[in-house]
């Protein structure tokens, strides 16, 4: 039996499921390999002493939520092969 999944389509739930969870952190930007915007995620939380926190939270609890609603074919073409970065 074949897996007919499209590429990176495996990391929609892990980073669905981080983003709202973890999303201050930024970790559901490593785990599609968008370094430099997980890195921006988790300075912003860090510098701001947790103030700034509270923003890039719901920047991600959305963002994981857009991940988790979308197909495994759209997340494919728009998060992994067009490496859309925001939203």
């Amino acid at each position: 039996m074949s897996d007919n999944k499209p590429p990176g389509a495996d990391k929609k739930i892990a980073a669905g499921i981080c983003g709202i969870l973890l999303g201050a952190l930024g970790i559901h930007k490593f785990i599609l390999g968008y370094t430099t915007q997980g890195i921006i995620m988790l300075l912003v939380s860090i510098l701001t002493l947790g103030l700034g926190a509270w923003i890039v939270a719901i920047i991600g609890l959305i963002e994981g939520i857009l991940y988790l609603t979308k197909s495994d074919e759209e997340f494919s073409r728009t998060y992994v092969q067009n490496k859309r970065g925001w939203f």
